[in-house]
């Protein structure tokens, strides 16, 4: 592991970020190391960069830039005079449209993360979908990541043994050690 962190901490700009990056990934890769191209998250089938931006999503949340976004976009909202009537409605709309800024600028620092982890030799990268070999790079394809040289020690350290349920007979209640 002290080797994989000096390896990040010398080929990345931001080291924080692309290992915060390269543990997400971890966490969820099949036995072979790879990830993606969809992600199963709440019963749902989810693009495996987008499951990354969301699950990233929560660490910029205190970022004066985050709170700035949701003033511009409340004020876009109701300067369109598209607003709805109820202002829960409204609210809504707005963390709609600054979930999606977020994903979107999302994409783009973990574009450039991933592609340090990429010459740094820990993550393989390639596309899966429909019309592989078309010019456009975007046209029906989806990212698959795949761990590879030191990074694959961060496979199975998110999901330790569960430990059996414990009734505790004092208080009459199920508690999970």
């Amino acid at each position: 592991m002290g080797e994989l962190l000096d390896l990040i901490a010398h080929t990345s700009t931001r080291p924080r970020y692309a290992f915060m990056v390269l543990s997400l990934i971890a966490e969820i890769a099949r036995p072979d190391g790879s990830a993606g191209p969809m992600v199963m998250h709440g019963g749902r089938a989810t693009l495996l960069r987008d499951w990354l931006c969301d699950a990233l999503a929560p660490m910029g949340a205190r970022d004066p830039k985050r709170l700035m976004l949701t003033e511009k976009v409340r004020a876009e909202v109701m300067i369109s005079g598209k607003a709805p009537e109820e202002p829960q409605a409204v609210e809504e709309a707005i963390a709609a449209e600054v979930h999606e800024r977020i994903r979107k600028s999302g994409k783009t620092n973990l574009s450039r993360a991933v592609s340090e982890l990429v010459q740094a030799g820990l993550i393989r990268r390639h596309y899966q979908g429909f019309r592989v070999d078309h010019h456009n790079r975007g046209a029906g394809r989806h990212v698959v990541y795949a761990l590879v040289g030191r990074a694959r020690c961060l496979m199975g350290r998110s999901s330790p043994s569960p430990l059996p349920p414990v009734i505790d007979r004092r208080q009459g209640e199920l508690r999970l050690n």
